[in-house]
């Protein structure tokens, strides 16, 4: 059959319900699940992905939504689509994952790019990645009988990925209720592929701030030492004052530079062997560091508003 503009001939299996997901992805372990198809018919177009069989998700209708759980958390469906998660319900839940879904393309790629597709697909430069990275966010992977609870962060890094005949059902994401950000640079105005991403939460509860970077690596970044010591600088009293001043402009700006040479080595953008790595930062290193420094900084300068 054809398919996104290629000539799939291989099994398509298109279960109703989670349960007959999870049994067909267990009795074929190969197969490729599918839910809004964006990442993965380019991957195929591109020629870097032959699946042997699909398993469309999208009919399992319990996928595509969200809710709440006790304890404070946000039960995300895998194939819950960035155009959701843009609305106004949502986007006053979780405002950097709705900021971060606003921008990750045109329309038509947001109306069927889904949450779990991001995830599994882990481009590096995927808009929803820091900011599930910066909330600790976790996923819940089914296999034939069994599930288990995984950081975001470990499966994007490869540090525990998704096993054979196991398939993403849900993420968790914990409500800190206080504020988050997401800003992303790109090369033209409008929706576009990031050049550099920063997700940034406050977590009031444990004075602490949470921030990741995006785009500069193939994974999601956090920069701990910097999270740590400007932690420390923030007044968080102050912070529930009307027009009180949480941060020293000078520590904002010593944020920035801390976060971005953290994230952006030395060598970035130069050639393998290259004598810059020794000598100092090459031209392009300079020039996303300076991106990423101006984007941490804008991001607490407005979480601290």
């Amino acid at each position: 059959m054809e398919h996104g503009g290629i000539l799939v001939n291989r099994t398509i299996m298109l279960p109703t319900s989670l349960d007959e997901a999870v049994e067909a992805l267990g009795a074929s372990p190969a197969a490729v699940p599918v839910a809004g198809g964006t990442d993965l018919m380019e991957a195929v177009n591109a020629g870097r992905l032959r699946p042997a069989a699909l398993i469309g998700l999208g009919r399992i209708t319990e996928l595509r939504g969200w809710r709440y759980e006790d304890g404070g958390t946000a039960v995300l469906g895998a194939g819950l689509t960035l155009a959701r998660m843009d609305r106004p319900d949502f986007a006053a839940l979780i405002p950097a994952l709705a900021d971060a879904a606003r921008t990750a393309g045109p329309p038509q790629t947001r109306n069927v790019g889904t949450l779990g597709g991001n995830i599994a697909t882990a481009a590096p430069a995927g808009d929803t990645l820091p900011v599930l990275a910066a909330l600790e966010a976790t996923a819940t992977l089914a296999r034939h009988g069994a599930t288990r609870e995984v950081p975001v962060s470990h499966l994007l890094t490869g540090l525990d990925p998704l096993r054979p005949g196991e398939l993403l059902t849900w993420v968790r994401v914990p409500l800190l209720h206080a504020p988050q950000v997401f800003l992303k640079s790109t090369g033209r105005s409008g929706p576009a592929r990031a050049t550099a991403s920063v997700a940034l939460v406050l977590d009031p509860a444990r004075r602490a701030v949470r921030c990741a970077v995006g785009a500069v690596a193939p994974v999601p970044l956090r920069p701990l030492e910097a999270e740590a010591w400007v932690a420390g600088c923030i007044d968080w009293e102050a912070r529930r004052e009307e027009g009180a001043q949480a941060i020293d402009p000078a520590a904002l700006a010593a944020f920035g530079e801390y976060v971005a040479t953290a994230c952006v080595p030395d060598g970035y953008g130069a050639e393998a062997g290259s004598p810059l790595a020794i000598e100092g930062p090459s031209a392009a290193a300079v020039r996303l560091r300076r991106t990423v420094a101006v984007l941490a900084r804008r991001a607490l300068g407005r979480a601290l508003k």
